[in-house]
């Protein structure tokens, strides 16, 4: 055994586990001294573990010492090897896999080049180094095109000073990641945020001459939004829709979704609007 692998039991594995897999992924190893098979496959762990050198650790729970862990995690055959990440289970296999499989299953769990520079990024930009943070975003992006941390933070560090490339960014966030939400959320930001110069005052005395002025009402509905005034700009982005549907591309039913976006699918005006919204486009 090396500083890389330890034993843990019911009562350390929330600090040495779940903690510690904020910070490093944790190969959580159930075995028994009993099991042959166990034998195969720990000292091979030991080994991958000491040659990679704290780039991730092994949790060694003995599953007849520690019922509790093992219950919990449904153990019903070992040995079994759960890769733990940010407090979660994001991969496993049971049996004694061979080197090379167990090598390929590594390959998946640990960081990769795009991984550790995005990161990196994150932190930079945290510390106000946008510069800085801008060109380790662009280089992991470079070692992975699709990497959706990377794309995210470019296109967050954008958003200020060029909206449409931080646009063009956010789009490229793949579906289905996580970053994904975060990215609408931004963009939807940036889309509603635009201004061709008219007040909030003017806009409205516009429409109390011509309540049918779309273009002061949609303008109107971008001032406020901006302003984080949702339930008005909704009320008028629905009365667009209502008026003209497809008016300027359905940009009403557009930034309703925009707003949607921003606040959450659970929100009670994301609910209410889009029940309203509804009943207009399918009435």
């Amino acid at each position: 055994m090396n500083e890389w692998v330890r034993d843990v039991g019911d009562a350390s594995f929330e600090a040495e586990v779940i903690e510690r897999s904020r910070g490093v992924p944790v190969l959580v190893d159930f075995w028994a001294p009993w099991c042959g098979p166990c034998r195969t496959l720990g000292p091979l762990l030991d080994r991958l573990a000491a040659e990679h050198q704290g780039a991730f650790v092994v949790a060694k729970v003995n599953v007849d010492e520690n019922p509790e862990v093992a219950g919990g995690f449904g153990i019903r055959s070992i040995p079994a090897v759960k890769a733990i990440r940010e407090g979660a289970v994001v991969d496993e296999f049971v049996g004694a896999l061979p080197e090379p499989a167990l090598r390929e299953f590594l390959r998946r769990i640990l960081p990769s080049e795009a991984d550790r520079l995005a990161e990196r990024g994150v932190t930079a930009e945290q510390g106000g180094d946008r510069a800085g943070a801008e060109a380790l975003y662009r280089r992991a992006i470079g070692s992975d095109p699709n990497h959706p941390a990377a794309r995210l933070g470019l296109g967050r560090l954008l958003a200020a000073s060029d909206p449409d490339a931080a646009l063009a960014e956010l789009a490229r966030v793949l579906p289905g990641t996580p970053e994904r939400a975060a990215a609408d959320r931004i963009a939807a930001r940036l889309r509603l945020g635009g201004d061709d110069g008219a007040g909030e005052e003017e806009l409205e005395r516009r429409l109390e001459t011509d309540a049918a002025d779309l273009a002061a009402r949609l303008q109107l509905a971008r001032v406020l939004a901006a302003k984080e005034q949702y339930e008005t700009a909704l009320a008028h982005l629905l009365e667009i829709v209502k008026r003209d549907r497809g008016y300027e591309d359905e940009a009403g039913r557009k930034l309703m979704l925009d707003i949607f976006n921003i606040l959450g699918a659970r929100h009670a005006l994301t609910e209410k609007y889009r029940s309203e919204l509804a009943r207009v486009l399918f009435s």
